[in-house]
């Protein structure tokens, strides 16, 4: 059976319409018409959330625009930082600075305070890394700086790469996120870390136990933090960020600019330098439709049929409960498809393991919650499929970004009731 993308209805001051042009011929359901919009059921898996209506999940006339090669003011080599560093950014193929390093890298280097905004992507974590193991070098105070990320996926990221960027050069990192055993978080920090990476609930587990003491940690970092707020994390960042120095380095990023950031920003950060290098909110390599079905066996079903065509390559589906993730991930699994689930029910081990085996290309399906919507960097993802909708448009802007990257092209997909 050959599928084609689903032809959608027409909108008309915001209401979707039949498009009566579409090829009566083709029985899919990719085909089949919108009869309105309406909040899901049972069996859609959208149960709280806005309204999000179904015409902005489409977007099929997309034009790759020509891409603006960014010119640097800096090369790596301008920045003052030892050569042991310069030598690991180059291990790591390096070769100039993206825009977020270029503006941000020489300010951190100075000691000032920062606000990144900057979409997911960008850089980001380089950014910070290389300006905090260079100040970082000879302080014997210990831990000197603390990074907080919302999800486990992402202080993970963040720790790999800073231990790249510090490789042979005596800084140490401890990574202290939930689904891992604290007892051996709680070891590692009586070695004393220069660094500590961690979500804001473990952390803050860790510092009522007594086992992470802040007092000297002079460098506090808070990435992707809007989703930290999105997340409702602020009373634990607050909590955690009074048990530092009033002297200190805040860093700052988010992809957004709203009035809680501003709040925060306010209260922890002063006289800031700002480096704003913001993309437009959906990519435009990201080639947008919907697929209509009402129960979750026919989402199911449909879903089936789109894994068995080539052309879905590497497939990242969002669903909205972690007990709906894995019995979607084990259907799959157990209909010959390669799949592999993340959500908050799975202990970190097992979370990287299938976001390895998703990586290595060992897994062609990921079915995850929001926790892999934001932040995390996976190469060469073909589709992005919503099986459930998302609670808002924020939300499905940051799964859609996880393909369409460096400047390829990619597809996202949503379910909609007919």
């Amino acid at each position: 059976m050959t599928l084609s993308y689903a032809n959608p209805a027409r909108v008309r001051g915001g209401r979707p319409t039949t498009n009566r042009n579409s090829n009566s011929n083709n029985k899919s359901r990719w085909n089949s018409q919108s009869r309105g919009p309406k909040r899901y059921g049972k069996g859609g898996g959208k149960k709280q959330g806005a309204y999000i209506d179904p015409a902005r999940f489409i977007n099929k006339q997309v034009v790759v625009p020509k891409e603006e090669v960014f010119t640097p003011i800096h090369t790596f080599n301008d920045f003052a930082i030892s050569q042991d560093l310069k030598q690991n950014i180059a291990k790591k193929g390096f070769t100039a600075p993206s825009a977020i390093q270029d503006g941000a890298i020489p300010a951190l280097l100075e000691g000032k305070d920062l606000i990144g905004l900057a979409n997911t992507g960008t850089g980001k974590t380089a950014a910070f890394a290389i300006p905090i193991i260079e100040r970082l070098k000879g302080i014997k105070a210990k831990p000197a700086a603390l990074i907080m990320a919302p999800t486990r996926e992402l202080a993970n990221q963040i720790n790999d790469e800073l231990r790249a960027f510090a490789w042979d050069m005596h800084l140490y990192t401890t990574l202290c996120v939930g689904g891992m055993n604290m007892h051996h978080q709680i070891q590692r920090l009586k070695r004393r870390p220069h660094i500590v990476i961690g979500t804001p609930g473990r952390l803050k587990d860790l510092i009522q136990q007594g086992a992470l003491q802040l007092d000297q940690a002079g460098i506090l970092v808070l990435d992707e933090a809007d989703q930290m707020l999105d997340m409702g994390f602020i009373a634990d960042i607050r909590f955690i960020v009074e048990q530092m120095p009033k002297q200190r380095q805040s860093i700052c990023f988010s992809a957004t600019m709203t009035p809680q950031i501003e709040g925060l920003i306010h209260d922890f950060l002063i006289d800031p330098v700002t480096v704003s290098v913001r993309t437009r909110e959906t990519s435009d390599h990201v080639e947008q439709d919907v697929i209509k079905a009402n129960s979750k066996d026919e989402k199911l079903a449909v879903l089936k049929e789109m894994l068995a065509q080539p052309e879905f390559e590497k497939v990242l589906v969002f669903g909205e409960t972690k007990y709906g993730v894995q019995k979607l991930a084990d259907t799959l699994t157990q209909h010959g498809h390669t799949a592999e689930a993340i959500h908050g029910n799975k202990t970190q081990p097992q979370r990287q393991r299938a976001l390895k085996a998703f990586k290595d290309d060992k897994a062609k399906v990921l079915v995850a919650t929001d926790v892999a919507a934001r932040g995390l960097d996976i190469p060469n993802v073909s589709h992005v499929i919503n099986f459930d909708q998302p609670a808002t448009y924020q939300d499905y802007v940051h799964r859609i970004g996880r393909t369409g990257r460096a400047g390829k092209t990619g597809k996202a997909l949503t379910f909609i009731p007919c």
